[in-house]
């Protein structure tokens, strides 16, 4: 008996210490609090501001109340009174806060820790699958990706055929309710190539055709046409995965197709239009403007994958990732810029610095601007509340030192959500802070 209760004293003693030590742990990871809802009116002047939609204004005064955006104007025809907070921005730069579209930000925290991994579901076909209840709104890697003016992001599902729901946020609420700003926007499908790649990143591999992709894509057409079926008739039975396409078929939703070769996305977009889906969105396009006018034709927009990249063919220019958004613009197609591949997370907070560097390699500064912007704004729906700054808008951008799109300059001195003044603050500045004090650096 004697020896029973010490054994359960021990155990007592350990549960104690583990719990107190994930306390510990959980508040050393905690995010930074939200930012309360706007309540002061507040006006920016002097500054020179870049609208989102091309149009660059300076000397600029933007004033926003209640989280809306109530007026831009010079800053010599603005009535001061009338704004309870005065910020002088003059010397800065002010932008629309920029959109991460296909991000599994929220989604894993920690790679190499399973439990939270949550970015895929198994199984072939899953439109049903709400990658928005998996989103962890106080993940720690949000918070790195502020700093450098991303403030929303569509939060998307990985694996399978059709991957399932994404949803659209805000990069500062307390859970992911709160950070909803567009709820079930599209779905995404992952199409078969018509190639199989072999090798890795230190061997070269073979290229050869992929003998089951009429088989797969068969599959895929039977999928949707079943969907459609089911949504156009008072089914007997519920079926939870064919019911959740409906807004695909009645323009609720965009099919978000990721694909890169120019055979798989004529294939796929033409098997979306037989099947009545009205809404279709390429992501990743890396040979899209072989097929620009047909893009065009059928107004399909691409989320370019990430042109901080290699080329993928052996007869491709060594600097085509860096061409495509201006390949793609110049023939009249809607692009926007996503991030996803190797380290997509943590590597969000270069999402200035991609359209940098499509600037760098022929569009105008403000042409970069728009693929992070209202492009990325219009593709995913959302424009009619953000993506530029308009009177009547979302009071959701942030104040620069310099040049957002580089990263040399990309320096923020204030951000706000929706009009909400957010924190800055990460674990690397606590840290950057932490050891000047130490080492007396200013």
């Amino acid at each position: 008996f004697i020896h029973k209760l010490i054994m359960i004293i021990m155990i007592h003693k350990k549960i104690v210490l583990l719990t107190l030590v994930l306390s510990i742990s959980f508040v050393s990871i905690a995010q930074q609090t939200p930012a309360p809802k706007q309540t002061k009116s507040i006006l920016i002047i002097n500054a020179k501001t870049h609208v989102g939609n091309g149009t660059v204004i300076e000397n600029c005064a933007i004033g926003f109340k209640n989280g809306k955006i109530d007026v831009v104007t010079n800053t010599n025809n603005v009535a001061k009174g009338n704004y309870e907070t005065i910020i002088d921005a003059k010397g800065k730069e002010i932008y629309p806060g920029f959109i991460a579209p296909n991000s599994t930000l929220g989604l894993v925290e920690i790679d190499a820790v399973k439990s939270s991994d949550d970015e895929s579901e198994i199984g072939t076909f899953n439109p049903h699958v709400r990658s928005i209840i998996a989103y962890t709104a106080d993940s720690k890697v949000v918070e790195t990706v502020r700093p450098n003016g991303i403030l929303m992001a569509q939060i998307t599902p990985r694996g399978g055929l059709i991957s399932g729901t994404s949803s659209i946020v805000q990069l500062d609420a307390w859970h992911w309710s709160d950070a909803l700003i567009k709820e079930n926007d599209g779905i995404h499908m992952e199409f078969p190539s018509s190639f199989k790649r072999s090798g890795s990143w230190f061997e070269p591999g073979t290229i050869e055709p992929n003998k089951d992709y009429t088989t797969q894509i068969q599959e895929v057409n039977n999928f949707f046409v079943n969907a459609k079926a089911y949504n156009s008739t008072a089914p007997k039975e519920r079926n939870l995965v064919l019911e959740s396409t409906k807004g695909l078929f009645n323009g609720e939703q965009t099919l978000f197709i990721h694909a890169d070769e120019a055979k798989q996305m004529v294939d796929a977009i033409e098997l979306a239009k037989s099947n009545g889906i009205l809404k279709i969105v390429i992501v990743g396009g890396y040979e899209a403007y072989k097929i620009g006018s047909f893009l065009k034709t059928n107004q399909v927009a691409v989320l370019l994958k990430r042109v901080h990249d290699m080329p993928e063919n052996d007869d491709d220019d060594v600097d085509l990732p860096y061409k495509l958004a201006k390949l793609l613009t110049d023939q009249g197609v809607i692009v926007g810029l996503e991030n996803s591949g190797a380290h997509e997370r943590m590597a969000t907070r270069n999402l200035p610095f991609l359209a940098g560097t499509c600037a760098a390699y022929g569009l105008d500064k403000e042409q970069a601007l728009q693929l992070i912007t209202s492009n990325t704004a219009k593709i995913l729906g959302i424009d009619s509340f953000c993506g530029t700054l308009e009177v009547g808008k979302d009071a959701t951008l942030f104040i620069s030192e310099g040049d957002a799109l580089d990263m040399r300059t990309n320096k923020l001195s204030a951000a706000f959500i929706q009009g909400r003044a957010i924190s800055l603050e990460t674990h690397q500045t606590k840290l950057n802070d932490r050891y000047k004090e130490k080492y007396n650096q200013k």
